[in-house]
């Protein structure tokens, strides 16, 4: 998945700021609607040459269509320079072109003339923001699903279900990841949904994770509570699966199929940022709630068998007791504690 930032040239073909951007992009060239800023800071208002060699190699570097003249502040030891690339702002070829200049053509030049120059503009924003959310989201994924996994063993006094719920969580996101790149960066069934393909906002994995995981363990906790319950009572672990899902099945698909239609009606938004996370959205839950909870949970769990159940002992002593539904439970202990004494005959002893 190529992270980026969307522009002007998404918009829908009817609107004025995509008119705007096909005009320019038609008479000056796609790349004027991007240009490169380079702010260079000299070491003194004398060395003013290092400019001209600057903009020399720039101008000759390949994917740069033009390059404008230094405009130096009133203390002439700042200058800013626009180069236009020969591509789109969204292109690959664009984003190749400020990594090739920050690396390799730039940094000679700033060695040799002892100036500083730091490159701007709208494709070099969209790299460095995509790449602070990307080396971040591994952090963030890993402190998430540890705290979801340990709460998961402290209910379920179990070391599989947490590691299930991970896996299936973290399957499912990936999979809504795919269905985004498909569509909206190779431009499946673009005609369809009107956009224009490119690269994905930076900040749709970190929403889509943080919002489809929370709904996912959701379900996760609903269906596999009641799993435990029939588990506890009877210990059979195909009769508790049966009854589980019997018991939450309609209500998982319900609400799933609710929140597939919410995130859906978000597509028909023209705004291209909406459209991302509504499709998204909605294919993640459509995934998690239909094929991941309905097919592919109760088929590891009746692999798993027993083994599903297990903690070892030293942890289960060493962990907390934590309950669900715990008063509840006490409620229901009462009631049946009260019937039974109730309904006994008159002159019967209760023993205690």
């Amino acid at each position: 998945m190529r992270l980026g930032t969307s522009d002007a040239g998404n918009d829908p073909a009817g609107q004025t700021t995509r008119q705007a951007y096909d005009v320019l992009a038609r008479g000056f060239g796609p790349g004027f609607n991007g240009p490169l800023l380079l702010a260079v800071r000299l070491p003194s208002p004398r060395q003013t040459g290092a400019l001209t060699r600057l903009r020399s190699a720039v101008a000759q570097t390949p994917g740069v269509a033009a390059v404008g003249p230094a405009q130096l502040n009133p203390a002439r030891d700042v200058a800013a320079i626009a180069a236009y690339p020969t591509t789109s702002p969204q292109s690959e070829q664009t984003a190749d072109l400020v990594n090739q200049l920050r690396d390799r053509v730039i940094p000679p030049i700033a060695k040799a003339t002892d100036v500083t120059v730091d490159i701007g503009g709208a494709t070099a924003t969209g790299i460095d923001f995509s790449h602070v959310l990307a080396s971040k989201l591994p952090l963030f994924i890993g402190i998430v699903v540890a705290l979801a996994a340990l709460l998961l063993m402290l209910v379920f006094r179990s070391l599989l279900i947490p590691l299930q719920g991970a896996a299936m969580n973290l399957l499912s996101i990936g999979a809504s990841l795919g269905v985004v790149q498909a569509i909206f960066e190779r431009g499946w069934l673009g005609g369809l949904l009107g956009i224009q393909p490119g690269p994905i906002d930076a900040f749709i994995p970190v929403l889509l994770f943080a919002i489809v995981f929370g709904l996912s363990m959701d379900y996760e906790v609903f269906l596999v509570s009641r799993i435990r319950e029939q588990w506890l009572e009877r210990r059979d672990s195909s009769a508790a699966i049966r009854e589980g899902f019997t018991r939450t099945g309609r209500v998982i698909t319900a609400a799933g199929a609710v929140m597939v239609f919410v995130f859906a009606s978000f597509a028909a938004n023209p705004a291209l940022d909406l459209k991302l996370f509504g499709v998204a959205l909605a294919s993640a839950v459509l995934i998690d709630a239909f094929l991941v909870r309905m097919i592919l949970l109760p088929a590891v769990l009746q692999l798993l068998g027993r083994r599903t159940w297990t903690l070892p002992g030293w942890l289960d002593r060493h962990l907390p007791d934590l309950a669900i539904e715990p008063a509840a439970g006490r409620c229901v202990s009462s009631e049946r504690l009260i019937a039974k004494h109730v309904h006994r005959p008159r002159g019967e002893r209760v023993r205690s």
